[in-house]
């Protein structure tokens, strides 16, 4: 778990994934036999079918996306305190009384999300949740010092450190650092091994504020399949009727039917489906009817493309607490790792 550590506590806000990337393109070295970086910033590597036949290889595109939700200073008041403007999607109650990292032109700095405390409330306030306009950052400096510092603009993340509790991981940003990690292990895991598809592995940029890096990079690859891996929701919790859980946690990576930017291609899915039977790994199907994932932007680009989503069931989506099961993210890894070595003895076009 070191590496997903490592992913889920570095800092990486939408258009701002350069601390990712370093990262990624670190572990790439040795597993692939191309990399490259496009103008959105997002990786494309490149690994070659070593299985020769007499038509030209599948190209399978995975994709997983690299951007945090976050924000970037919109305000600095005159006291030196900061308003934000978000970078996806946030419930604003979850952000109370939480600690930021806000990247400025100098170096980084620590701070604390602020609201009016209870005691000076009054009884309309109270029974209202505050919206974000009325949260601000508090840096513990100087008004110069903050204006030296900060600027419009600059991105500012969550903090949160990595744990495990139980047989679960959480931390602030494993939507969507748990497909960073997925991707890299099963490249891991092919690297001796011999595949029939040319696969291209893809680390995102701005998939949380519209799935921009993902349509941008599919334009580059021009996939026949496009597998994104994503978190998704696990409403496995009280209070939530079993009907409306999307997911379980502890029950295997869910295979995505729909979501609300796309719907899955029915034969891919009954291939993921079938390695899954076969290699007796265990495995959940889901219908997500609110949030896309980038399978999305990769049906929207080129000549189109069979597409579905491989999610992770994850507790507590977009706070810092976000929390997966150790099991479900073995298996997440050995399905892929699985699949990609025999996708090349199927097609998927209508």
């Amino acid at each position: 778990m070191h590496l997903l550590k490592e992913l889920t506590e570095a800092f990486g806000a939408p258009g701002f994934e350069d601390d990712i990337r370093k990262i990624v393109l670190r572990e790439l070295k040795g597993l692939v036999d191309e990399i490259k970086i496009d103008k959105m910033g997002s990786v494309i590597a490149l690994k070659k079918a070593s299985i020769k036949g007499k038509k030209p290889a599948l190209k399978v595109m995975l994709a997983g996306h690299m951007d945090e939700i976050g924000f970037v200073v919109r305000f600095i008041d005159a006291q030196g305190f900061l308003r934000l403007s978000p970078l996806g999607g946030f419930d604003p109650k979850t952000l109370i009384a939480k600690r930021v990292m806000v990247h400025g032109r100098f170096g980084s700095h620590l701070g604390l999300v602020g609201t009016k405390p209870a005691h000076v409330l009054s009884d309309e306030e109270k029974k209202k949740v505050p919206d974000l306009s009325e949260l601000f950052v508090d840096l513990g400096l100087s008004v110069a010092k903050v204006k030296k510092d900060i600027e419009i603009g600059d991105p500012v993340t969550l903090v949160q450190e990595f744990a495990e509790i139980g047989d679960l991981v959480t931390a602030k940003s494993l939507d969507n650092r748990v497909a960073v990690w997925t991707l890299l292990k099963t490249l891991q895991n092919l690297k001796s091994k011999k595949c029939g598809a040319d696969i291209y592995a893809v680390f995102t940029t701005q998939e949380e504020v519209g799935l921009r890096g993902a349509i941008a990079s599919a334009f580059h690859v021009d996939p026949d399949v496009g597998i994104a891996v994503d978190v998704t929701l696990a409403c496995d919790i009280p209070g939530v009727k079993e009907e409306n859980f999307i997911s379980k946690l502890g029950d295997g990576p869910a295979l995505q039917i729909t979501n609300a930017a796309a719907i899955s291609n029915p034969k891919l899915v009954r291939f993921m489906r079938s390695v899954a039977d076969k290699k007796k790994i265990k495995y959940q199907l889901e219908l997500l009817t609110r949030g896309g994932t980038d399978a999305g932007g990769i049906q929207r680009a080129g000549s189109g493309a069979a597409v579905m989503t491989m999610s992770i069931p994850t507790r507590y989506v977009h706070t810092v607490v976000e929390a997966a099961h150790k099991k479900d993210l073995q298996a997440g890894v050995s399905l892929l790792s699985a699949a990609l070595q025999e996708i090349h003895t199927s097609t998927f076009t209508y």
